[in-house]
């Protein structure tokens, strides 16, 4: 049981290596998606500037998570295989100061933040 470390490929580079507790179920979860790698680089510059995630998300994500990118409560399998093995890496953070990570799925590139975990 307690040792569980499925979650840090990708490119993850904040993640850690899954120092974030392992055992979590549900994550509260926000991302910002871009179909363009130039635009998903650009979004990065903003929070990376010190602008809020929630206030990047409203103005770079292509998705319908438009309310800063909240996707809310999050349990395994409920995310794209290669989105949640980064998202339940990731260490909880706030918008003001966001833990983030990167990975790129079918539907494009995503920015990363978890809020919460369970």
């Amino acid at each position: 049981m307690g040792k569980n470390n499925k979650g840090s490929k990708g490119s993850g580079d904040k993640a850690e290596g899954g120092k974030a507790k392992a055992g979590a179920q549900l994550i509260n979860v926000r991302h910002i998606l871009c179909e363009k790698h130039a635009k998903k680089e650009e979004a990065l510059g903003k929070i990376n500037d010190g602008v809020k995630f929630d206030e990047v998300a409203r103005n770079y994500s292509e998705d319908k998570a438009r309310a800063g990118g909240s996707l809310g409560w999050k349990a395994k399998g409920d995310l794209d295989p290669k989105f949640e093995e980064v998202a339940f890496a990731l260490e909880p953070s706030s918008t003001s100061s966001p833990k983030i990570a990167e990975v790129k799925t079918e539907f494009g590139y995503h920015i990363i933040m978890v809020e919460g975990r369970k």
